[in-house]
């Protein structure tokens, strides 16, 4: 209540700002006032803030000091304002500036040790690296041997398990593709999909498409970032594309062997147009004749409804090889300690079923018996009713929303 409370007082002040300045220049006489001036005037500012904030301000102070000095900037327009109209302003109001000034000045100053502070008791590791990107917020933690990424504080991987996520990620899409030549990968800017990709030999050229321009960079030349992942980001065969994935699909006449979608959970209307209808036909025009696109698709415990409506809206795709049918797909699911249970779906122009892996040496976790048990779910897991997510209502969204909800607040 306080937040919202808060946001509506905002909302209904700023609502104020444009009468009030209307106002005071017509009681000064202002020549030529004309009312349009000062929306034009105040259009373009908004303009100017809300393109240089994310794009220059963020990624060069961070988020907090980025905040803290658009606030210092406020109050020296204010300042300004109440040395116009001095004869007007309170010597009260002189004050409680002149505190909020020094205060957030000295905010401003300490930001950073603020922001460490801060995340040193939100972490239970050590803290190794935090800052701002234009998109997002990168933090990586370390303890002992123990490394883990969070984006926006919502854990990305854990070390201690990552090769559970990864290895059943990439690996049945590969196993069951007769060709690696050509391979797609969404998301996954850390590297790691790309390191379990790259242990297939015959592998000719990897696209890994990822948003963030400055996680795949860390993970490409941190020196301890890169171990986790091989030097994967480093491959020759590996070219890294900072975009948007439904741009790259949308305007790509590339056909890929093996599509791996690796993509944040759809817990936004921006993150869910990724799991819609209308953008897994795109990818069935990208994936030749042969191919397998796998794509992580949730919680099949936490978030069920969301999961099974990836896994049918992945079944409604229309098939680009066989007129009138649709792809062939597999659900499966893995247990991660850091996640909890988390599941998959594989689809194809061919038929799935019944084919065993081929798996590459030296893994893990992954084999033909866990394969096996991994497309077996459980009563409070299995199938159920969930619509098609697609670009006109996002029903996944809420399913994804409301699934955590129910278990975690």
């Amino acid at each position: 209540m306080p937040l919202y409370g808060s946001l509506v007082l905002i909302g209904a002040l700023s609502g104020m700002e444009i009468p009030l300045i209307a106002r005071v220049l017509k009681d000064i006489g202002a020549p030529e006032f004309r009312f349009e001036n000062v929306l034009s005037v105040d259009y373009v500012g908004a303009l100017v803030a809300s393109v240089a904030f994310p794009l220059l301000i963020v990624p060069h102070l961070g988020l907090m000091s980025a905040s803290l000095a658009f606030g210092c900037l406020n109050l020296l327009v204010a300042g300004l304002s109440m040395t116009m109209f001095r004869a007007r302003v309170a010597r009260t109001m002189w004050i409680v500036w002149a505190v909020a000034l020094v205060a957030s000045v000295v905010a401003l100053v300490q930001a950073e040790r603020m922001v460490d502070v801060v995340e040193a008791n939100l972490f239970e590791d050590d803290v190794i690296l935090t800052e701002d990107s234009p998109y997002q917020h990168i933090t990586v933690t370390r303890f002992r041997d123990r490394t883990r990424l969070f984006l926006d504080y919502s854990i990305q991987f854990d070390t201690l398990d990552e090769y559970r996520y990864h290895e059943s990620l990439v690996h049945p899409a590969m196993a069951l593709a007769p060709r690696h030549g050509n391979v797609l990968i969404l998301g996954g800017g850390d590297g790691m999909a790309a390191r379990e990709v790259l242990r297939h030999g015959d592998v000719e050229q990897v696209t890994l498409v990822d948003l963030d321009a400055r996680v795949t960079t860390l993970f490409s030349e941190r020196e301890d970032l890169t171990a986790l992942n091989a030097g994967s980001l480093n491959d020759p065969r590996l070219t890294v594309v900072n975009g948007d994935a439904w741009k790259f699909v949308e305007t790509s006449d590339a056909a890929f062997d093996v599509v791996i979608v690796d993509l944040p959970d759809p817990k936004s209307i921006a993150l869910s147009k990724l799991y819609t209808e209308e953008f897994y036909a795109m990818l069935a025009d990208r994936v030749s004749a042969q191919g397998v696109i796998v794509v992580q698709s949730g919680s099949p415990l936490f978030a069920r409804q969301g999961y099974w409506s990836v896994v049918h809206t992945l079944q409604a795709m229309r098939n680009p090889i066989r007129p009138g049918e649709t792809m062939s797909v597999i659900p499966y699911h893995v247990y991660l300690p850091s996640f909890g249970e988390w599941g998959f779906t594989l689809a194809s122009p061919q038929p799935l079923g019944g084919r065993s892996l081929e798996l590459p040496p030296g893994l893990r976790y992954l084999s033909q018996d866990m394969w096996e048990k991994a497309q077996i779910f459980g009563p409070d897991e299995g199938d159920m009713e969930a619509a098609v997510n697609t670009l006109h209502d996002h029903p996944l969204v809420a399913y994804y929303n409301e699934g955590w909800d129910y278990w975690f607040r």
